[in-house]
């Protein structure tokens, strides 16, 4: 990818010039880090520990947590580190790494909240035959299959991106190598590639969407035939946090990719990548636990007996 490039780094120039801001700043993306990486890796561990919670939700609920935690960890250290020594530069090769995985790890999460919302549409449509229809062959393959996807995108994002030529300015007005900060800087004919892009974004997203759409259509026409209040609070409570992480990953990805490169604004799409990087991966385990009884009810038994553990060992 490097043939016809004169460019060997890029400088990031972060979200702003004041250095009044910086502090504030490093320490405000420290403290959703530590949150994220705490949420994150909390919640898989909650999920590894109780076997309560060795279920297919919470199998499909581990992985967004790994792809959060990763999908954070490509990104905000690389922000604190500039915004701490200021220091900015990333080098070719370490800026089309970070975009790959980046937009893998979007990939990923775009395929896991389609095949969560598949789990939620047999549980409460099908619950007699849940068990066969999920079954762990096919919950590890709805996974592999999202692995998989989520790296032939980034491929494909990252070879166009990367396929162009950068001959004039390396100054990237993001804080990271995001696909249209970067795409900008180039001197070569990028009308093609644009649409590649465009299409390589919009049909996955589309087509998550509309099985998640078809599913949850589904999923109401059900509880609207359930007599018992009971029925449908259940039904409700095992949908509504995954409908919250679908409306936030799915509004902001649509206003970040989705909208022609003329009316793109770097000023807002730096505010909306902050959101979309940083505040996403902190988000979707706070809206798991805060809205799941089983979350809360392994956490408090890891809890009382991590208690009973330090009692008696003291």
């Amino acid at each position: 990818m490097a043939n016809g490039t004169k460019v060997t780094e890029f400088l990031l120039l972060g979200l702003t010039d004041d250095p009044r801001l910086q502090l504030p700043l490093l320490m405000t993306f420290l403290l959703i880090y530590t949150i994220t990486v705490l949420g994150n890796l909390g919640m898989i561990l909650l999920i590894l520990l109780d076997a309560r919670l060795h279920t297919p939700m919470y199998f499909f609920l581990g992985n967004l947590s790994l792809v959060d935690f990763c999908s954070s960890t490509a990104v905000t250290p690389t922000v604190m580190a500039g915004l701490f020594t200021g220091n900015k530069l990333i080098s070719y090769n370490a800026c089309a790494a970070q975009m790959f995985l980046f937009a893998a790890l979007i990939g990923v999460e775009n395929y896991l909240l389609t095949s969560m919302a598949y789990d939620r549409y047999a549980a409460v449509c099908k619950p007699l035959h849940y068990t066969t229809t999920m079954r762990p062959s096919v919950c590890a393959g709805l996974v592999l299959g999202s692995y998989v996807g989520g790296l032939f995108n980034a491929c494909i994002h990252t070879g166009e991106t990367f396929s162009l030529s950068f001959c004039n300015s390396n100054v990237v007005h993001h804080f990271f190598c995001d696909i249209p900060a970067v795409m900008a800087l180039s001197c070569s004919d990028k009308h093609l590639n644009e649409q590649v892009l465009f299409y390589a974004v919009s049909v996955p997203v589309f087509f998550a969407l509309l099985v998640i759409w078809i599913s949850y259509f589904f999923i109401f026409v059900s509880i609207l035939k359930m007599r018992s209040g009971a029925g449908h609070r259940k039904a409700l409570s095992t949908c509504s946090s995954h409908l919250t992480a679908v409306s936030i990953f799915y509004g902001t990805a649509i206003f970040m990719y989705l909208q022609p490169s003329s009316s793109h604004s770097m000023d807002t799409d730096k505010i909306a990548s902050v959101f979309y990087t940083m505040a996403i991966p902190m988000l979707n385990p706070v809206v798991y636990s805060l809205r799941n009884k089983e979350v809360k009810s392994a956490f408090l038994k890891v809890k009382r007996t991590f208690t009973c553990w330090r009692q008696n060992n003291v």
